[in-house]
């Protein structure tokens, strides 16, 4: 067996000797969740026991220095940088996760589980977290415990740790920190786990994510309702309009109406690299709606390459108990998933223009509160996702799914933009994971071979990073 060989084993038997498992109930257990709601406000206290209880302890035990920081915006949890430093002339990596959960939800569980308690049924592990996202850092930093015990107590390269307490919250104050702590967080590549793979049995590889910009349309045009049949046919109906106004932004078939809404035509590396991948027809996955979207593209160009316009909500009159009553009022939540090339400061102006344009004046249209997450993408052709897809490869013997993008978002534009890294994210969740919803889990299976794969990452990281840097300075030039 080659030491590479040796050390992905031993990152697999992390999982059969429970020592995977033992770490991941642990992390369970305490309630970090940084969301509010009806289950009470955020628990700072829990979210910095977190890093300084559970991550800086782990971390100390690899050989990690770390400091706790706190969040430079009022109300929000703090950050955790480590670092393990072996040589100024090897590659860096930033690793990075998150250790804040959204609500427990306790109520909504199926009988039997419990959100803050790892329950082990078949080959799934339930608990909040153990998908998004403490299961995965904890497949990342058991696999990179056992290959520097592998390599005889050196990775071969300098690794630094981002631990953030805010994701879940859209990462308030994380561009803020990272622009302030740019050089402690220096690197020359990113390497993270969250999201889920493309199919649960397909490892994946992505390397951005789209941007999510939320807006509100409000529609007010009085006090009070008024009775539908003294004034049906005189007053304007505050939902009409409001469904008027959706219907000339997205049409019945998904298609994006508004050209500042549209992104640029997708790219011939992205069309390349998503070209005969399939999205969905997993057991638990919705089926896919033949036709809905952009005319024109396959399902993983609409998805991973194309915009889409959401609606997440709307509301007017009562809906639980109707009257015979034209509505005062109407509003909506609408959200935009963008790609790179998609310009979202304008979108509010541009938004407004295009009402304006068709009588809609009265309509307000405003930007949702809240964290804007920008749209990456890292070149298909960068050497370091070459380099990242053949170890993936090596280790499972199965061809990676290579997204030039997720479909959903992330705050990878603070590691893109702000930290300037060329970024890869290996997930090791699925899309039926349960992820903020009631009985989350992680497949026993996704986290066996999700060590096996970081391992093999991180030992040839310490083997090729070196070169895979030079001949990615070389390119630049």
């Amino acid at each position: 067996m080659s030491p590479r060989d040796e050390a992905v084993a031993a990152a697999v038997a992390a999982y059969d000797d429970g020592s995977f498992l033992a770490a991941l109930r642990r992390r369970v257990a305490m309630r970090s969740v940084s969301q509010s709601g009806g289950e009470g406000e955020a628990d700072l206290g829990a979210l910095r026991a977190y890093l300084s209880d559970e991550m800086a302890p782990s971390l100390a035990a690899l050989g990690f220095a770390s400091t706790i920081h706190p969040n430079g915006r009022a109300g929000f949890g703090p950050f955790l940088v480590a670092e393990r430093r072996e040589g100024d002339d090897l590659p860096t990596v930033l690793l990075y996760g998150h250790g804040d959960t959204v609500l427990g939800q306790d109520a909504a569980w199926r009988a039997g589980l419990d959100p803050f308690a790892v329950t082990v049924e078949g080959d799934r592990l339930y608990g909040r977290g153990t998908a998004d996202n403490k299961g995965q850092h904890t497949v990342v930093l058991t696999a990179l415990e056992r290959v520097l015990r592998a390599r005889g107590g050196r990775l071969g390269f300098n690794a630094k740790v981002l631990i953030e307490t805010g994701e879940e919250t859209g990462s308030p104050g994380l561009d803020d920190f990272c622009a302030a702590h740019r050089d402690a967080l220096k690197a020359d590549l990113l390497i993270a786990s969250d999201g889920p793979r493309l199919a649960a049995d397909r490892p994946t590889l992505f390397l951005g994510a789209r941007g999510a910009f939320n807006f509100e349309l409000t529609v007010a045009l009085r006090d009070r309702a008024h009775h539908s049949g003294n004034w049906g046919g005189l007053l304007r109906n505050p939902a009409t309009v409001l469904s008027a106004a959706i219907a000339s932004i997205v049409d019945a078939r998904g298609r994006i109406l508004v050209e500042a809404l549209r992104p640029p035509p997708i790219p011939a590396a992205v069309r390349a690299a998503l070209a005969g991948l399939a999205v969905g027809g997993g057991p638990d996955d919705p089926a896919v709606d033949a036709g809905w979207g952009e005319p024109g593209l396959t399902d993983a160009e609409r998805v991973f390459g194309w915009n889409s316009v959401e609606v997440l909500a709307m509301l007017a009159g009562t809906p639980e108990g109707p009257q015979n009553a034209i509505p005062h009022e109407a509003r909506a939540t609408l959200q935009l998933r963008f790609v790179v090339g998609t310009d979202w400061r304008s979108l509010v102006p541009a938004l407004r223009r295009h009402l304006d344009a068709i009588g809609l004046d009265t309509l307000d249209v405003r930007a949702s509160r809240g964290e804007v997450l920008g749209a990456t993408r890292l070149d298909p052709e960068d050497p370091w996702v070459g380099w990242a897809a053949g170890s993936i490869e090596r280790t499972t013997g199965k061809r990676v799914a290579l997204l030039p993008n997720l479909g959903g978002s992330l705050p990878n534009d603070v590691f893109a933009d702000t930290l300037g890294l060329p970024t890869l994210w290996v997930p090791h969740s699925y899309a039926a994971c349960g992820q903020h919803a009631p009985n989350e889990h992680m497949l026993g299976a996704i986290a066996r071979e999700g060590l096996a794969v970081m391992a093999g990452l991180f030992f040839d990281l310490g083997e090729d990073g070196a070169g895979v840097r030079a001949r990615r300075a070389a390119r630049a030039a």
